[in-house]
């Protein structure tokens, strides 16, 4: 280096221009973050009402200095034990909306998905990816991904999953992660792993979705045992590959054992696990909440996973080296998983393509240097433009732009969403999709005396206006209110036989319902309730003081 440049496969560049021009990950990150704060986007983010419960849960955590262990929110459970799985990311997001409003929830949300994507933009290509390939593989993802862009914790799993299995699978094939590459134990790719339990610490206090690490761990473990029990030391190569995989086998099983141990270091100790155990394994609420269910592929999110299945198959049917245990056992695990539950897709569609895309860039390469001569010598060129874009793009590392577009975006967000006399950022619910002219007329004309009664998919909604003023009968906290409470819950929401049990047993003063819904019917027919409000989302009812005595 001489004179403020640097050498590369490109010719004489200045250094700085790797600190100033933007990479491809970098735009990619730019793009997201854009396009999910000031558009209509940053309505569809919020159109969750469970983020209302998670923003009330943590502004009365830093109210309170406590993690609450019964539930606040509800008269039908108040008193009775809750556990906040999200607790960290409650205070996060309770902290941003008493700052900044929605428009900070989603700001962090956007900050999150694009982070994860043009990570694993870059990741492939370390992998061994080109940057073409990389590209639409990284823009197929996030478009299957959309079927869960909501400001959710989840999305903080997808981050600490694409983390986690850059961490083993770069332990297993060497520093940069790539197949090509095999190094010995002491590399600072296998160090990495003891940033296992530590990422788990904050992993377990943020999301439920931990469990998918301990999956990720498990699959390394195995691929890391089988490399050393089939190896023979017959060969002086393969003798050296079986004390690489029995010393990974240890550190695998060493950051196993503290991973678990870190999970324990959360607000509720085992018995966080044990609970959630408990849910998961209830085949009533796994066959009855949506997001458990198995994906509609007539959808367009979904048929980009449906589209990311078909490359997986054709990519593994035109491998022509050996596929590691690892990697099949991770595309066995995303495509079950995506398959089992439509919120699953992400971190599927995620692992598919950090497992493919090298294949696919490899076979692509192959496929072009096999046709005739002009083609092949396009083919050629193409591919050393290629290889130039990558190289470029690996060198690039300043990322500027992406620190200015956050910096100016949180300014943005702290300042009402305002960018000088106009507005830039203006997340709200969606007036279409929740009771907000309901909820207002509630409040202008001071409608209060009891319990509100929504259906589940509002509750979180209703917290988030009301708390701490009024009380809900339910929300989407189905792990809270259990198998019992929700067949009753069910009778009452389809107007089946039975349906006044639950009434009975969770009196409310007020309902809010969907319009032309089962239980709009059921209330308008109702002794000793009238209709106070009716939109073109929902309808209100009150009780009559008579009938609440």
């Amino acid at each position: 280096m001489a004179n403020g440049y640097r050498s590369s496969t490109t010719g004489l560049q200045p250094s700085w221009m790797r600190w100033l021009l933007p990479s491809i990950a970098d735009l990619f990150f730019v793009a997201l973050l854009a396009v999910l704060v000031f558009t209509n986007l940053s309505v569809r983010l919020l159109g969750d009402a469970g983020i209302g419960w998670h923003i009330r849960t943590g502004q009365l955590i830093l109210q309170t200095h406590s993690i609450p262990h019964v539930d606040p929110f509800s008269s039908s459970m108040s008193g009775q034990p809750w556990f906040a799985w999200e607790w960290l990311y409650d205070v996060i997001v309770g902290w941003l909306a008493s700052v900044a409003g929605l428009n900070g929830v989603v700001l962090l949300t956007a900050l999150l998905i694009a982070t994860v994507f043009s990570f694993t933009f870059r990741m492939l290509l370390r992998r061994g990816c080109d940057v073409l390939t990389a590209s639409v593989l990284v823009l197929l993802t996030a478009s299957a991904a959309m079927i869960h862009f909501l400001a959710r914790p989840h999305v903080v799993s997808w981050l600490f999953t694409m983390v986690w299995f850059w961490i083993l699978q770069s332990a297993e094939n060497g520093r940069s992660g790539s197949e090509h590459k095999v190094s010995g134990p002491d590399t600072f790719s296998h160090r990495k792993l003891w940033l296992l339990p530590l990422t788990m610490l904050l992993w377990v206090n943020l999301h439920g979705g931990f469990l998918v690490g301990f999956v990720l761990l498990a699959i390394y473990w195995i691929s890391a045992a089988w490399s050393w029990l089939r190896l023979r030391v017959a060969r002086l190569e393969d003798a050296v590959e079986k004390i690489r995989a029995g010393h990974r086998v240890r550190t695998l099983t060493w950051t196993g054992i503290l991973s678990v141990v870190a999970t324990l270091l959360n607000p509720y100790g085992f018995h966080l696990q044990a609970h959630i155990y408990e849910y998961l394994s209830n085949h009533f609420l796994m066959n009855h909440i949506d997001e458990f269910q198995s994906p509609n592929f007539h959808y367009v999110a979904q048929k980009c996973f449906a589209a990311l299945l078909l490359l997986t198959l054709i990519a593994l049917a035109s491998k022509k080296s050996r596929v590691q245990a690892s990697q099949l056992l991770v595309l066995l695990f995303a495509v079950y998983s995506g398959l089992y539950a439509a919120r699953n897709i992400p971190v599927s569609s995620l692992l598919l393509v950090a497992i493919i895309a090298p294949w696919i860039s490899d076979e692509m390469a192959r496929l072009t240097e096999s046709r005739s001569n002009v083609i092949r010598s396009g083919s050629v060129r193409a591919k050393e433009f290629l290889a130039r874009m990558k190289s470029i793009e690996l060198g690039l590392r300043g990322h500027l732009w992406p620190v200015v577009t956050i910096v100016l975006t949180c300014w943005i967000a702290a300042h009402a969403g305002k960018l000088g006399s106009d507005t830039a950022m203006d997340a709200h619910f969606d007036a279409k999709r929740f009771p907000m002219a309901a909820v207002d007329y509630l409040e202008t004309h001071d409608v209060r005396g009891g319990p509100l009664l929504s259906p589940d998919s509002w509750g979180g909604y209703l917290i988030y206006r009301f708390y701490p003023q009024e009380k809900v009968i339910l929300d989407d906290r189905h792990d809270l209110y259990g198998e019992e409470f929700l067949k009753s819950y069910l009778k009452l929401l389809h107007a089946e036989p039975g349906w006044e049990e639950f009434l009975l047993q969770h009196p409310a003063n007020c309902a809010i319902v969907p319009k032309d819904s089962a239980l709009a019917n059921l209330f308008t027919g109702m002794p000793g309730w009238h209709k106070i409000y009716s939109d073109d989302v929902a309808l209100a009812f009150v009780r009559d003081p008579v009938a609440s005595r």
